[in-house]
């Protein structure tokens, strides 16, 4: 099982590898006076990160809320 795992995260990681070679255009994003240009994996990258943070933060908040209101009821 050891060396399915160890397989998987290869795969998972040479799939990434393979996603930024070939996304090595670059784009610029603006929002409102501010710009940045930077190469259209990392911005990928920048996303998928800040998508998991306010995801794990919206789910405790929301895991919060509803022990609060159970525990009061």
């Amino acid at each position: 099982m050891r060396f399915v795992y160890m397989a998987l995260v290869a795969l998972f990681v040479g799939i990434i590898v393979l996603f930024k070679v070939q996304n090595l255009e670059t784009v610029t994003v603006s929002l409102f006076s501010a710009a940045v240009t930077l190469p259209v994996s990392v911005l990928v990258l920048l996303i998928y990160v800040l998508g998991m943070l306010t995801g794990g933060f919206l789910v405790t908040l929301l895991r919060s809320w509803v022990h609060g209101a159970t525990r009061r009821g």
